[in-house]
């Protein structure tokens, strides 16, 4: 059955129903969603531009109406990493948590990316190798690492505050041992997992002051 609505008023014939019109941001999403999955499978020096709008079901033209360059392909794909990084964040409640739990829980969340979303790891372990030697992809790189590394670093700082990290630990290069033992595992995404469990309690140990030390001691005897 048809209604009035759905034809012409001269005609009588049938209109298509309106179709559904991506908004500028979902487009954009996809675009850095389908750049990531290729850059996952050829590496960032195979990534095209057609096979990203032929992924995304576009035209070469409309793809750069939204990333007129290379770079600013780059600086997209890095924005959306954040922005799943940053979700992930928000999954469970830092309300009440000792910066030694808060620690702890920078180096689980890393686990639950590994497992539900390895592509992310990967891409970003393909990005960081080319940061070294592209200037290009450091400069939105970088600012991601450094954002994480100073969050990190306020974490230390909250524990040598209140007694529960060691008053002469450097959160700077506290800091640096936390993130830079997560990315060196994101270079190996397909590797045995290691138990991750240890290697956190391993670093806090290294960070506990000797009170809080003999309390976890205490409470494991």
């Amino acid at each position: 059955m048809t209604t009035q609505e759905n034809q012409s008023p001269s005609t009588g014939r049938k209109h298509a129903p309106p179709r559904h019109r991506e908004s500028g941001p979902d487009r954009r999403l996809a675009i850095a969603a389908a750049a990531r999955q290729l850059i996952v499978e050829k590496g960032l020096d195979g990534l095209r531009t057609r096979d990203i709008a032929s992924a995304v079901g576009i035209n070469i033209a409309t793809l750069h109406y939204h990333v007129p360059t290379k770079e600013a392909l780059i600086e997209l794909v890095t924005a959306s990493m954040r922005d799943e990084f940053a979700a992930q964040s928000g999954v469970w409640s830092r309300e009440n948590l000792t910066p030694a739990d808060e620690l702890r829980l920078e180096i689980s969340e890393f686990q639950t990316l590994r497992q539900k979303n390895p592509q992310l790891l990967q891409v970003m372990a393909e990005l960081g190798q080319r940061a070294r030697i592209d200037e290009n992809v450091a400069r939105y790189l970088v600012p991601l690492r450094l954002d994480w590394r100073a969050r990190v670093a306020g974490i230390v700082r909250d524990g040598k505050a209140c007694g529960q990290f060691r008053s002469d630990l450097d959160p700077e290069a506290a800091a640096v041992i936390v993130t830079g033992t997560i990315i060196g595992l994101t270079q190996y995404p397909d590797a045995e997992p290691p138990d991750l469990t240890t290697v956190s309690d391993e670093i806090l140990r290294s960070f506990l002051s000797p009170t809080a030390k003999e309390k976890l001691n205490a409470g494991e005897n």
